[in-house]
């Protein structure tokens, strides 16, 4: 097909869709928005007449239906995602979903067994931030030498002692959403694809927090999701990872992601409160040989290309997503990861969870 046509399900005027999903699409040829859907009139023909489109829904069958609509983009909630998908599967379309792909593995499992045949994504775009991207071509020509070990630090920012009304359900572990399956994930997801996968993990999750303040009303809210999150065990050349991620933000630094090898290091990392890895703009630094510290190491346009590397924040991520499907279709591959990569992800969330040691004291 010369132009995909799109179609989002939870395109809200002002939520996520509206800063990654439609400027990623307004930046690429070969991509046409043609559909957009909330859950009430009013926000869909909001939606609709803010992204300049014709169509607008109040309802994903509707939406999923319409005859130029030839990829779902699948951007609701987390706990509707199975309906939709499902949904958009069984008409035979295309679907790219948002990460997490279900609030559960039994719905993931579910979903990838729907989608066996048919032509999938799913929103893991860490993997494919320009920067990443080099920093696996570099760790690949041998920059660091042999890979010792890497070790990453963030802040998954949403889940601190604060929030408003309309994010209280990130605190709730049935939504699915919590620091582990969102900002760890994202980021195992970028260590894994430039380091080369894992043969062993363990986790460690700790809900510090067991209340949180709502600041529209001065209320507080249980906390049931882990907000510290530790993450460590073995890649499979041999090299060790430590992957840790705090609820809200540090006064210090809120994402350094550090590969230490025998000849040289690389630094990734990104300044403010939001150390969401797959959001970010990321800065890639490195040193080697005789370097007593490290520099910064500029990413070719290369690694931009077809996105405008003016671009920024989640938009460029998620654009490179959009970029490499139009090459699968184009040449008949399947490099982007789909349900069946996502039910991997949500086994290891799923293994991360199941190990846990619960309340056991050290011994003194």
């Amino acid at each position: 097909m010369d132009t995909i046509g799109v179609g989002i399900i939870g395109a809200s005027p002002d939520g996520w869709a509206s800063f990654s999903h439609v400027p990623a699409l307004k930046a690429l040829p070969g991509y046409e928005l043609r559909a957009v859907g909330t859950s009430r009139r009013a926000s869909a023909e909001a939606a609709a007449a803010r992204f300049g489109v014709a169509a607008a829904f109040d309802h994903h069958e509707a939406l999923i239906a319409h005859p130029g609509v030839d990829l779902v983009v699948v951007a609701s909630t987390v706990t509707r995602h199975h309906e939709h998908a499902a949904a958009a599967l069984a008409a035979g379309k295309m679907v790219y979903c948002e990460w997490p792909l279900a609030p559960s593995l039994a719905d993931a499992e579910d979903l990838a067994a729907r989608a066996a045949g048919l032509r999938t994504v799913i929103g893991l775009q860490a993997r494919y931030a320009p920067a990443v991207r080099h920093a696996r071509d570099l760790v690949a020509g041998g920059y660091v030498g042999e890979v010792l070990g890497t070790t990453l630090v963030g802040s998954s920012m949403s889940w601190g002692g604060q929030t408003d009304r309309a994010h209280v359900h990130l605190f709730d572990a049935a939504t699915g959403l919590s620091p582990l399956t969102v900002s760890t994930l994202h980021a195992l997801e970028a260590v894994d694809h430039v380091l080369g996968g894992f043969a062993t993990v363990s986790g460690n999750l700790v809900t510090a927090r067991t209340r949180t303040r709502v600041a529209d009303d001065g209320t507080t809210i249980p906390v049931t999701v882990a907000d510290q999150v530790s993450v460590t065990g073995r890649l499979a050349g041999g090299a060790a990872v430590s992957v840790f991620y705090r609820g809200g933000f540090s006064r210090g630094e809120n994402l350094r992601w550090e590969i230490n090898g025998t000849e040289g290091d690389l630094v990734l990392r990104a300044d403010g409160p939001n150390g969401n890895l797959q959001t970010r703009d990321l800065v890639l630094e490195g040193g080697r040989g005789d370097d007593d510290s490290v520099h910064e190491i500029a990413v070719p346009g290369s690694y931009f290309d077809p996105v405008p590397r003016a671009l920024e924040g989640p938009a460029q991520n998620v654009a490179q997503v959009y970029a490499a499907l139009a090459r699968d279709l184009r040449e008949a591959t399947r490099t982007v990861p789909g349900f069946d990569h996502a039910l991997e992800r949500h086994r290891l969330v799923a293994h991360l969870e199941r190990q846990q040691v619960s309340g056991v004291p050290a011994a003194r």
